[in-house]
């Protein structure tokens, strides 16, 4: 007979938390109806509302410390604190209440703010990012109740969706207020819906513009056309160099590394990432490599004549936005040079360009030996049946840098509710209504077996 390493009683919290689930479910859906989208363009009152909502449900578990606070220009965050036992460690528990804008109303299936069930699916924008991280805290905090044996500060920032631009500030001014032992991140994706995942590696982002010139002033097509080069043509073939010809980054002096052996059929990435029939993948190597410890770069907007405002002229400029995701281990600043240097060397026909700094984020790499790993692993297997993950992630969370820097003791645990099929900031994001249930019992266990250490 083995010995279990930590004393809670699995079975009985896994069925009380069965009772506990429509409760938790409304009002999952109910801070689902709240259109708290942090970007410019949209109504920050939203946030304003959703910070409330998030204060009360703190309040009604039982966290009287409970504060909406922000810094000079941020948005509103809300701050739960609760002591613990004498010598018991304390625990943050992280989410954001802010969401993606919904983006083309006419590609969801249903209202985006109107939460919908299909198919054991919970749908709607935040459902999943990451409403459903601040329901899976507040679950297990309902489910342990008084058992709760820990320290706690529960840590619901506003501002996520938007590269948490105030977010090194707030830590600094509100450093007492959030110190911990235990940092948990309910804001990644378990591997598949099944099979639980920790998260031991992110990439980090920069960002920025590039603009190419060629002209003082637009110019007509039909005199000047041939021998002068437009911008946009310019920039196309600017762009062209970043990448080989099987799609792998052509930047010199980036940082690119290879992923832990993992088994990621090309047939399940191509349905999970929605690639159409006949359309190649790019680069080379593992898919987990691609997409975990190399990096990526994306144009993810043009600033150029739109199609129905176009005329017969040469383009004197074009601007581009890019994105780039680079490898755990890369400085971001060393990655922005890369780029500059790149586009500098490569700029055709002379064209005069420009490269605008963007967002900078650190990458993230986990310590993964330590009774919190420990604790952790034992907490998600037990409540999936099944060994977790050890996964990466592609996207970016850069405050874990500022995290991390300003409690080097801390221990980072980044966990999550999503799956493969979530479509977090895409169109008709999804929860697993399943596997948001196992993620709140998953999140009591850990705070039931750090209290035990």
């Amino acid at each position: 007979m083995s010995h279990e390493p930590y004393s809670p009683d699995v079975e009985s919290l896994r069925l009380r938390l069965t009772g506990l689930m429509p409760a938790v479910r409304a009002d999952l859906e109910r801070l689902v109806r709240i259109r708290s989208v942090s970007a410019d363009a949209f109504d920050q009152s939203t946030l304003e509302d959703s910070a409330a909502a998030v204060a009360g449900l703190l309040r009604d578990v039982g966290v009287d410390d409970v504060e909406i606070l922000r810094v000079e220009g941020g948005r509103p965050a809300v701050v739960g604190r609760r002591p613990g036992p004498e010598g018991a460690p304390t625990v943050m528990l992280y989410a954001h209440h802010d969401v993606q804008p919904p983006g083309d109303e006419d590609a969801w299936e249903t209202p985006a703010f109107e939460p919908t069930e299909r198919n054991g699916r919970l749908y709607g924008r935040g459902a999943a990012d990451d409403k459903a991280g601040i329901m899976a805290h507040i679950a297990a905090l309902r489910l342990l109740g008084d058992e709760l044996g820990v320290g706690l500060v529960v840590f619901s920032e506003g501002e996520e969706e938007i590269g948490s631009p105030t977010f090194s500030a707030f830590l600094h001014e509100y450093r007492e207020r959030l110190e911990a032992d235990v940092i948990v991140v309910a804001d990644s994706a378990n591997w598949k819906v099944g099979v639980p995942g920790l998260t031991t590696t992110l990439r980090g982002l920069v960002d920025g513009t590039i603009t190419v010139r060629t002209l003082k002033h637009a110019v007509h097509s039909g005199l000047y056309g041939g021998p002068v080069p437009d911008a946009m043509m310019a920039t196309v073939r600017l762009l062209d160099s970043f990448w080989t010809p099987d799609g792998t980054l052509a930047i010199a002096g980036l940082v690119s590394g290879e992923s832990a052996p993992l088994d990621y059929p090309e047939a399940d990435f191509r349905s999970d990432s929605g690639v159409l029939d006949g359309v190649e993948l790019i680069g080379t190597g593992t898919l987990t490599s691609r997409i975990w410890t190399r990096p990526a770069m994306t144009v993810i907007g043009i600033d150029a004549p739109t199609v129905a405002e176009s005329s017969n002229t040469l383009n004197p400029a074009v601007t581009v936005k890019f994105s780039m995701r680079i490898a755990p281990g890369q400085d971001p600043a060393a990655a922005m040079a890369a780029i500059r240097a790149h586009v500098e060397a490569n700029a055709p026909f002379g064209a005069q360009v420009e490269v605008g700094d963007g967002e900078q984020g650190q990458s993230f790499r986990a310590d993964l030996e330590g009774p919190v790993y420990d604790a952790a692993r034992w907490a998600l297997e037990k409540s999936w049946g099944t060994a977790p993950v050890s996964i990466g992630v592609g996207g970016s969370i850069p405050f874990i840098a500022d995290l991390k820097e300003l409690y080097p003791k801390s221990t980072v645990l980044l966990t999550g509710v999503e799956d493969p099929d979530s479509r977090a900031h895409g169109a008709n994001e999804s929860l697993h209504l399943g596997e948001f249930e196992r993620a709140c019992l998953a999140e009591a266990l850990l705070l039931a077996a750090l209290a035990e250490k």
